[in-house]
Order: structure tokens, then C-alpha cells, then sequence
């Protein structure tokens, strides 16, 4: 999503480290283009986790892209949360073309070089469509919200961080108005998200600690 902007600190860099040396070994044994999924609650820090990825695998000569949830949502930023306050009983999985975003992780997988994907503008409130060329690339990195549900992916991390936990964090990127409102649909998410974690391989847990199940 163009007008992103992450935060990167000492833990994420850590915890991307623990992830290389994991699937490393597993990227250089397949057969096809490698597929990644990074989920959590909002401000779990999912952008700055796969960006550390992308980049500590980039040390290894193992080139990325990433996918970003954010680019898939049926509505741009600000008008689908204007259209949540008019309904909030929308929040949630149908906000998003989760499928569209698998489609692309399969295309990718299956070693498309040449692709179509959404665009977001966030400052203008739109949607558009990017051709993206993967030749070279050999990591695709999904990450969002909804992404452990995906079913197109080698690895799924999931940011076991709540909505409580990343108060903080979401007041310093101050994205969104950190109101009633907005713990409302916070708690939706936490429902649908929580039930996602036992479908991942990798968990970041609280204390940033890497583990599997």
C-alpha cells in the first residue's frame, strides 16, 4: 500500500533472523518459488516483520516480494471505515478478496513472473492495479491480517499480540483515532484472527520470541 510507513525496531530484526535460519534450509530445497504468510492483530507489527524477513533474506541472496492485505480490501482505507460506522457488523474477512490475494500467492507459487495485483493509495483514498514482475524473485511474503487463512503458503507466521498488547503501538503510528469505536472493531478482529493462530507453523510470541508448532 503506497503512504505505509514502518516502524522498524530491534525486535523485528531479531525475530527475522530466527526466521531465516528456520526456512532457509527449506527455501533451498523447493522445488517451486517460496511462499511466506505473516499475520496478527492490527499494530502486532506484521509490515515490519515481513519487511526484516524480506531483508535478512535479501542478505542471503535469496530475493522477495511482498503482498500486502492492505492492497486487497474490497473499499480504499477511508471510505471502508466510513462505511463500518455506518455498519459496523461488516468487520471482518469479507472486507478483504482474500481470494484474489491467494490467487496471486498461487501464481507466484506456481512461478508466474508476470502478475496483476491492487494497488491502495492511502492519502487518496483509491484503489488502482499494478502489473508486478517476479522473475528472480524467489520468497513470496504475504502479510496481514487474514493471511494465516490463506491456502497457498510454505510458512505461516503468526504475531501472537492482542489488541491490548499493541495499544501502544498503534497510538505512536497514530493510523487511526483511538477511540470506543475503534476497540469495538479491534475486539471483531481479535474473534476472527485468534481463531487463525493454530493454523500456523511459526509463532512470535508476546515477549518477541520465536516459536514453533
Amino acid at each position: 500500500m503506497e503512504g505505509d510507513k514502518l516502524v522498524i525496531k530491534d525486535h523485528h530484526i531479531k525475530t527475522a533472523k530466527e526466521v531465516a535460519e528456520v526456512i532457509i534450509p527449506e527455501i533451498k530445497q523447493s522445488k517451486t518459488r517460496y511462499a511466506i504468510t505473516v499475520a496478527g492483530e492490527s499494530g502486532s507489527g506484521k509490515s515490519e516483520t515481513a519487511y526484516t524477513i524480506k531483508q535478512e533474506l535479501e542478505n542471503h541472496n535469496l530475493k522477495c516480494f511482498i503482498f500486502q492485505q492492505d492492497d486487497y480490501f474490497v473499499y480504499p482505507p477511508k471510505t471502508n471505515a466510513q462505511m463500518r460506522e455506518k455498519d459496523i457488523t461488516q468487520v471482518g474477512t469479507s472486507e478483504v478478496k482474500t481470494n484474489v490475494l491467494d490467487k496471486n500467492m498461487k501464481e507466484a507459487i506456481d512461478g508466474k513472473n508476470e502478475l496483476t495485483k491492487p494497488l491502495v493509495y492511502f492519502e487518496e483514498d483509491k484503489i488502482e492495479e499494478e502489473k508486478v514482475n517476479l522473475k528472480g524473485i524467489d520468497v513470496v511474503i504475504a502479510e496481514g491480517t487474514y493471511t494465516t487463512s490463506l491456502s497457498n503458503a510454505h510458512k505461516k507466521i503468526f504475531i501472537d499480540k492482542n489488541y491490548f498488547d499493541t495499544k501502544k503501538t498503534r497510538a505512536e503510528r497514530s493510523r487511526e483515532k483511538q477511540d470506543e469505536f475503534l476497540e469495538k472493531i479491534l475486539n471483531i478482529e481479535h474473534k476472527i484472527i485468534s481463531g487463525h493462530k493454530q493454523l500456523a507453523h511459526l509463532i512470535i510470541t508476546k515477549d518477541n520470541e520465536l516459536k514453533t508448532q
